[in-house]
């Protein structure tokens, strides 16, 4: 019987064994996604702020501005990419709107970003755009991969439609998580004019006939969840300007459009944090916890297996009553 039960010990050990690398290496690749159908609002304000005064045309201070990002997944065009290019793909409909202290409309800029639910690698698919222009990205946009290096990444930049490094810093403490923090500065570059103009029946169009142009230059700043590639919090010093403006009539040739520096509102990091730490455990789950916790089993069933064929393989309390010398009878006194 010990025999027996050694030997199904051992084949358990070999099969938590091979289970342990094929987790880590073959299952977690394929089963570690973005849902396609993933909805998700993030609210974040510049107090104060430096905002134009598209009435007066003079750049004022403000309490605050208000930028609400929504990304929307567009499951029918995913499905619609996902035959043609032979893999899971995610799309994302974002929307970065900007209000100012009133409520009002600043700007706001559509996006379609569409890339590989695993990987978060870019897919060049028709309908890739910023503001309605079409663009083909390079590097990531709103989230790490999984599992995120210590390293800098291309980070696509949607005012300039152009992809720079953004550089890893080192790893932060925020919140009680272990993050890796990055930084990508964008110099001051002429970028489009928004599709949707703050002010009726003006286009972009018209203002590119005066020889007024928009610039634009950011620090941005992440805080990044390694396990699940997830920003917990995001912030920019942010800037806009006019050059050329006397050409619109303005006092001067150069208006501040926008200045600020922009954060996540609080009741925001804290909800994405939650969310975060949950679904990190998932992730750990099939990278860490299982993989070692099957390994460390498949040690110790070889550990028992073999202790009980050593135990078979010695002679039974019986058997080596059986085998003793009699002992001498005693010498009569």
């Amino acid at each position: 019987m010990r025999r027996r039960a050694s030997l199904i010990l051992l084949a358990f050990a070999v099969f938590f064994a091979a289970l342990s690398p094929l987790l880590r290496w073959y299952a977690f690749p394929r089963l570690a996604k973005i849902p396609p159908n993933q909805y998700q609002e993030t609210v974040l304000e510049a107090r104060p702020a430096t905002l134009l005064n598209y009435s007066t045309l003079k750049a004022e201070k403000v309490d605050k501005i208000t930028i609400v990002q929504t990304l929307k997944g567009n499951v029918e065009e995913s499905e619609k990419i996902e035959r043609s290019a032979g893999r899971d793909v995610v799309v994302w409909d974002a929307l970065s709107y900007v209000q100012g202290p009133d409520g009002k409309m600043v700007s706001k800029i559509p996006e379609r970003y569409i890339f590989d639910a695993h990987s978060q690698d870019p897919v060049h698919a028709t309908g890739e755009s910023v503001d309605g222009d079409p663009v083909s990205r390079e590097g990531i946009e709103f989230k790490w991969p999984f599992l995120t290096e210590k390293r800098d990444y291309e980070y696509f930049d949607a005012q300039t439609r152009t992809s720079s490094p953004i550089h890893y810093e080192g790893t932060r403490n925020f919140r009680g998580m272990s993050v890796y923090y990055f930084e990508q500065t964008i110099p001051w570059t002429k970028v489009p004019m928004p599709k949707t103009m703050p002010i009726k029946n003006i286009t972009p169009a018209q203002i590119a006939k005066t020889g007024m142009t928009r610039w634009y230059t950011t620090k941005r700043m992440f805080w990044v969840d390694p396990v699940t590639g997830a920003p917990v919090n995001g912030e920019e010093v942010h800037r806009e300007e006019l050059r050329n403006a006397k050409a619109m009539g303005m006092a001067q040739d150069t208006v501040t459009v926008f200045a600020g520096h922009v954060k996540m509102r609080e009741d925001y990091v804290v909800s994405i944090v939650d969310l975060v730490k949950s679904q990190r455990l998932l992730v750990l789950l099939l990278t860490s916890y299982l993989p070692w916790g099957f390994l460390v089993l498949a040690l110790a069933l070889l550990a028992l297996s073999l202790w009980l064929e050593a135990r078979s393989r010695r002679p039974g309390a019986a058997e080596a009553a059986g085998q003793r010398e009699p002992e001498p009878a005693p010498t009569p006194a």
